[in-house]
């Protein structure tokens, strides 16, 4: 199956809640843990075994586990399993983007399923040009991966670059969603190509509708309600509200997984 089937399968099952698995130090710290590779393991197990059975999506943010070298990358490689083996699609939060024979390295990295960090999906930057990315794109395509290219984000200095005028006098932030628009063309249930667009960034002209997956990260604590997600995205195929904060400051296991199956079914239609 490809990723956006599996995707759309996954949200019908489960709900499209997205649990961000973010152990950076203030967290470790605020759990009563040491910040080093025992911390993070005990950490990042402990919210894998709560919520990786009862989401469709966990959302690792890679350099929170490369922080501590080889070591903390095993446990990236332990989440990655061990999340899926619960039925939870992996997407990977790598950010990456680069160009030839590095752009094609980063996809064997973690979209071909012999590599140890083999995920279901990862995310990617296209800003040295949208092109940039066709490896990524043709090794997902081979794999059945998924790929979520950075559109409109929330952060402050996005828009920059992101609302920017191009050529034809539309958006740099809409000529992503264009191309994407051309990737997910015919693909059924749902395309395999997302967009990340915020869902704190209040308004948008953009179309947002492209056939494919959008992953909204910014949900919950960052300020991003319900209502946004409805108001914003209600044209979308599949909307992934993603949270990480919300959930993991939660600290009981009990505590994390009631937390998301209500926040579940109270994202539902």
């Amino acid at each position: 199956m490809t990723f956006g089937a599996r995707l759309h399968t996954a949200i019908a099952e489960r709900g499209p809640f997205c649990v961000g698995i973010d152990p950076h130090s203030a967290l470790l710290h605020d759990w009563g843990l040491t910040d080093d590779v025992a911390g993070l393991e005990t950490f990042a197990m402990t919210v894998v075994e709560a919520v990786a059975p009862h989401v469709s999506v966990v959302k690792p943010q890679s350099a929170f586990y490369e922080r501590f070298g080889s070591r903390g990358v095993a446990v990236l490689e332990r989440v990655i399993a061990e999340s899926r083996a619960a039925g939870a699609l992996v997407l990977l939060d790598v950010k990456r983007g680069d160009i030839g024979s590095t752009s094609q390295a980063y996809a064997d990295a973690y979209l071909d399923p012999t590599s140890p960090l083999a995920s279901d999906a990862i995310t990617v930057s296209p800003f040295l040009g949208f092109g940039s990315l066709d490896p990524i794109f043709d090794s997902a395509r081979r794999h059945d991966g998924g790929v979520f290219v950075l559109a409109l984000t929330s952060n402050k200095e996005g828009p920059e670059v992101q609302h920017a005028s191009t050529a034809d006098g539309g958006t740099v932030a809409g000529l992503m969603l264009d191309h994407l628009r051309r990737l997910n063309a015919d693909a059924e249930p749902l395309g395999s190509f997302g967009a990340v667009v915020g869902a704190t960034i209040g308004t948008t002209d953009e179309d947002l509708a492209f056939n494919g997956p959008v992953l909204a990260p910014g949900f919950g604590a960052q300020g991003g309600t319900i209502a946004d997600v409805r108001r914003l995205f209600g044209s979308a195929a599949a909307v992934l509200p993603s949270s990480s904060r919300d959930v993991l400051r939660l600290q009981r296991p009990d505590a994390m997984r009631d937390y998301v199956l209500r926040t579940n079914e109270e994202l539902r239609p």
